[in-house]
């Protein structure tokens, strides 16, 4: 074993997606009864208005029927009397940081790993009883968590997990401490030690560390390709990485039936990534609108956030990262708005990363979006055109099956709100007071109606 690191050794051990012989850690017993929901106004992902006098029918996970007047003469089906509530699809986070959101900058350089993976543990819970029945995770070691949740130890979300940001020395996933440069050779920063990040230089470098998170069980990659807030040593209107560089990773990702998504404020790094092949910009709130035409014809995805600065921002004034942190909430609005000018197709998610209280404002950020969208379109936003983007992971897609959808073979990820949040989007920023029932895969989490709870 000498010369074999503690890290590598987990990392075999837990790493092995799909391979049989990891499968030690037993399954969550199905929900043995056919549950229907009746008396619901349905918003069924897709369209902007309520369906009314069907039941849904749920059955082994999956939504097996939505349709009026079904018969029950089995006498194990569980009947859910919804009230005249809204049933809807469970919401998806396509930006969030699973391992990185619930904890601090001085935790992940200075914490122990197993009580960083316990903090999100727990915070995996809580994003469920948020109402997050899905998340793309964008950057973090989220592995092993996965395997907790979907084996059944665990409770939270489905999680689409990235693995390691990849990042060039300097770059927006370098976290290394100046004593640290110029490394030495063989050694590894701590973000790397923990799987958060990993950097990368040269084509060969970036080709060799796309295929290792591929290895790992990565259903989709992220590169680094410009400037970040939260990173020391760039600023935001940086370029980063070659159009070679990008293009290696976009090669290897497309070989194992995947695709590349960047971290990218600023034209040229966007235009950069885009003619490397990219498929997804995460953020963008920077770009102009050549640019924005550039990711509608190649028909790539733009995820980006509600970046709000509403006087109190993540780090102190006059920092360089409070600075930069007002220069890209400066660009939220135009974002937006060349987005829906466009027609481009837009992801919603949070990117709460390294602020532990943000967290609880996940349905809050949803619902900021009242200030550029109808909140039909928020929701659809949420689900159903979220769901587009998670299938985008194809042959590394680890939920194969419809998701973001009220309709019969979707996998059945429920909620049932109190109130119509179609009239009042508001209603997703209190989920313990108004989201009745939270159900994940057909097992229900949360339910405060007397009935139906497995």
């Amino acid at each position: 074993m000498k010369g074999i690191s503690r890290r590598h050794l987990l990392s075999a051990g837990l790493s092995f997606a799909g391979t049989s012989f990891i499968q030690a850690i037993p399954t969550r017993a199905a929900t043995p009864a056919r549950i229907i929901f009746e008396n619901a106004a349905i918003f069924d992902g897709v369209s902007a208005t309520l369906k009314h006098g069907l039941s849904v029918v749920v059955q082994d996970g999956v939504i097996v029927d939505v349709a009026s007047g079904i018969s029950v003469s089995d006498p194990t089906t569980v009947k859910i009397d919804c009230g005249g509530r809204t049933l809807m699809p469970g919401l998806i986070d396509a930006h969030w940081h699973t391992m990185l959101a619930p904890v601090t900058i001085p935790d992940v350089l200075t914490a122990d790993e197993g009580y960083l993976t316990l903090l999100a543990a727990s915070e995996a819970n809580h994003t469920l009883m948020r109402g997050f029945t899905s998340v793309r995770d964008m950057a973090g070691a989220s592995f092993s968590l996965k395997k907790a949740i979907d084996s059944g130890m665990n409770t939270g979300p489905r999680i689409w997990p990235s693995g390691a940001i990849i990042s060039q020395s300097g770059g927006h996933g370098d976290f290394r401490l100046p004593y640290e440069l110029p490394q030495r050779p063989g050694s590894w920063s701590r973000v790397e030690e923990i799987g958060a990040g990993v950097i990368a230089d040269g084509a060969d470098e970036v080709l060799k560390r796309t295929r290792e998170q591929l290895a790992l069980g990565a259903s989709q990659i992220k590169l680094a390709a410009g400037g970040g807030i939260v990173s020391h040593y760039d600023p935001i209107d940086t370029n980063q990485y070659t159009e070679r560089e990008l293009r290696a990773a976009v090669e290897a990702a497309e070989n194992w039936g995947t695709y590349v998504a960047v971290h990218a404020y600023m034209p040229r790094s966007i235009q950069t990534a885009l003619k490397a092949g990219v498929r997804c910009i995460e953020h963008g709130h920077l770009m102009d609108e050549a640019t924005a035409e550039m990711i509608a014809e190649q028909g790539a995805w733009l995820s980006t956030q509600p970046f709000i600065d509403e006087g109190h921002g993540t780090f102190p004034e006059g920092t360089p990262n409070r600075l930069k942190e007002l220069q890209v909430t400066h660009g939220t609005d135009a974002i937006y708005g060349l987005a829906r000018k466009l027609n481009l197709k837009v992801a919603w998610g949070t990117d709460i990363l390294f602020n532990p209280p943000s967290t609880k404002q996940q349905g809050h950020l949803l619902a900021a979006m009242k200030r550029w969208y109808q909140p039909a379109e928020i929701l659809i936003m949420a689900t159903s055109n979220n769901a587009e983007l998670l299938a985008m992971s194809g042959s590394r897609n680890p939920y194969p099956g419809k998701l973001g959808v009220i309709a019969r073979g979707a996998l059945a990820d429920v909620l049932v709100v109190d109130g119509n949040p179609l009239d009042d989007i508001d209603l997703v920023a209190d989920p313990e007071n108004r989201f009745s029932i939270i159900m994940k895969g057909g097992v229900i989490h949360k339910n405060i109606l007397g009935s139906g709870a497995g």
